[in-house]
């Protein structure tokens, strides 16, 4: 198994992100708002992050930050998870997901 699909085996929102990210934080607190509790995984604070950054290009993470994972499927980065919650479906994924409930 990888590095990156360990990662995502117990959590229902995993993303992959750089402190140095500011597209990454704004994802991050745009899912929070839904009252999700994603886990972080800040490459450039890992001993192994440039490692799981070319595991996340090679899955189809471009950029490598921020990617976004629910219910262990990669979503997208800003561009996919921006264009998901305009369309009003975001929401409805964290639930399916168990990332939050009603």
């Amino acid at each position: 198994m990888t590095t990156v699909m360990t990662l995502l085996s117990e959590n229902p929102v995993v993303i992959f992100s750089k402190t140095t990210c500011c597209i990454s934080h704004s994802i991050i607190a745009l899912i929070r708002k839904f009252g999700a509790n994603p886990t972080i995984y800040e490459l450039d604070e890992l001993p192994n992050g440039q490692e799981i950054e070319r595991e996340l290009t090679r899955l189809g993470c471009s950029p490598s930050v921020p990617a976004v994972f629910v219910g262990k499927k990669f979503v997208g980065g800003a561009n996919e998870i921006i264009s998901i919650n305009l369309e009003s479906k975001l929401k409805p994924l964290l639930i399916k997901a168990n990332a939050i409930w009603i």
